[in-house]
C-alpha cells in the first residue's frame, strides 16, 4: 500500500461520496484509526476500522481508502472482502481503477495472486488502463511501464528481506546492489527521454508514466537531480508535473547539499536503535503551511506511515544535537 503515490494517481472521487458533516467526522476518525493500525501491522483490527468507516456512510468511500482497505483485508486473510473492494473500483464507471503497474507490484496483495479472481481483476484493470491511454504515446508508455515496475518492485521487497535477514545482512546488501544496477540502467533511459522530449505530461504518457519520470530522478545521483530540477520546476508551472512530487525532490536535493528540507518529506533511521525520524527541517513550526501550498497533507499523517508522531520540540532538539556533533 503506497498512500502517497495513490493519492496522486487515483485522486478523490467526490461525485459518489456525499455525506453530512457528522458522518464525515465519523468516517475520517475510522479511517485514521485504520491507517494507524495498519502501520502497527494489526491488520485484522485495521480491516474492521475500514469497514466501520464505510458502514458509517452507507458503504461509500473515497477510491484511495477503498484500495487501502483492500490491501488491509488481503493482509488480514480476508480475500473475499479484498476482492470486493478491488473489483468494485475496477468496474465502477466513475472510478475505473486503472493503475495496473501499482496493483501488480503491490506486495500487500501477494496473497491474492493464486486466487482465480486475481486474473479477472488484473484483466479489468488492464482494460481500464488501455482505454484511458488509447490516445497516448503507446510505445513510450510501454517503456515507462517497464521502468516503473523495476523501480518499485524491488523497493517493495526491502521490508520483507530486512525482516527475514536483517538490515546489515548479505542478502540485504545483494538486494541493494540489484536495485542500484536497475536504477543505473533506468536512469539512462529516462535521461534520454528528458533530453529529447522534455518533461512530458500525463496527456502524453499517462499518470503512471509521468510519475515514473519523477521516481527515477528522485532515486538518481545528486548531480543528475540538480540538472533536471529546473526542468521539473518548469514542468510544474505548465501542468506537466505534480507540485507535490517537486516538493519531495526539492527536499532531497537540499539535504544532499548540506541544507535543510522544506516540506518534511525525507525521513532518516537511527542505525543503532532503528528509530525513524524526520531529517533536518527549515522552520518546522510552519511545515504544514508549506505542505498545504504544494498539495501535501499534514506532516502528522505523512510520518505516521513510519509509526512516528510529530513533535516539533523533539525535532528541534534532535536537529540541534546532530549539528553540534558535526562541529
Amino acid at each position: 500500500m503506497k498512500r502517497i503515490i495513490l493519492t496522486a494517481v487515483i485522486g478523490l472521487l467526490v461525485s459518489n461520496f456525499a455525506f453530512g458533516q457528522k458522518d464525515m467526522t465519523k468516517y475520517k476518525a475510522f479511517i485514521k484509526t485504520a491507517d494507524s493500525l495498519y502501520n502497527t501491522k494489526d491488520y485484522k483490527k485495521s480491516a474492521i476500522a475500514y469497514q466501520n468507516a464505510f458502514d458509517s456512510n452507507a458503504g461509500k468511500a473515497y477510491p484511495g481508502d477503498r484500495y487501502n482497505a483492500a490491501c488491509t483485508f488481503a493482509l488480514a486473510g480476508d480475500s473475499e472482502k479484498a476482492f470486493y473492494h478491488l473489483i468494485y473500483s475496477a468496474e465502477h464507471p466513475r472510478i475505473k481503477y486503472k493503475n495496473y503497474n501499482n496493483i501488480t507490484t503491490d506486495s500487500d496483495l501477494n496473497s491474492l495472486h493464486k486466487d482465480e479472481q486475481w486474473e479477472k481483476l488484473v484483466k479489468l484493470v488492464k482494460a481500464n488502463k488501455d482505454e484511458a491511454e488509447k490516445d497516448l504515446d503507446k510505445p513510450l508508455v510501454a517503456i515507462l511501464d517497464t521502468i516503473y515496475r523495476e523501480d518499485q518492485t524491488y523497493r517493495r521487497q526491502i521490508g520483507k528481506i530486512e525482516k527475514k535477514y536483517g538490515r546489515e545482512s548479505d542478502e540485504m546488501k545483494k538486494h541493494w546492489e540489484l536495485i542500484n544496477e536497475k536504477d543505473s540502467i533506468n536512469l539512462i533511459k529516462i535521461v534520454k527521454i528528458l533530453d529529447e522530449r522534455g518533461w512530458l505530461g500525463a496527456n502524453v504518457i499517462g499518470n503512471s508514466g509521468n510519475s515514473t519520470l519523477f521516481l527515477v530522478i528522485q532515486h538518481s545521483p545528486l548531480e543528475v537531480q540538480e540538472k533536471y530540477l529546473p526542468m521539473m520546476r518548469e514542468a510544474v508551472k505548465i501542468g506537466n508535473a505534480n507540485s507535490s512530487s517537486l516538493a519531495l525532490l526539492e527536499d532531497r536535493v537540499s539535504l544532499r547539499k548540506g541544507g535543510k528540507q522544506i516540506y518534511g518529506s525525507q525521513v532518516g533511521r537511527d542505525k543503532e536503535t532503528g528509530e525513524y525520524y524526520v531529517l533536518p527541517l527549515e522552520n518546522p513550526e510552519k511545515v504544514n503551511e508549506r505542505r498545504t501550498q504544494v498539495g501535501l497533507g499534514p506532516i502528522e499523517d505523512y510520518i505516521s506511515n513510519w509509526g512516528m508522531t510529530w513533535d516539533v520540540e523533539k525535532h528541534i532538539e534532535r536537529t540541534d544535537k546532530k549539528e553540534k556533533e558535526k562541529e
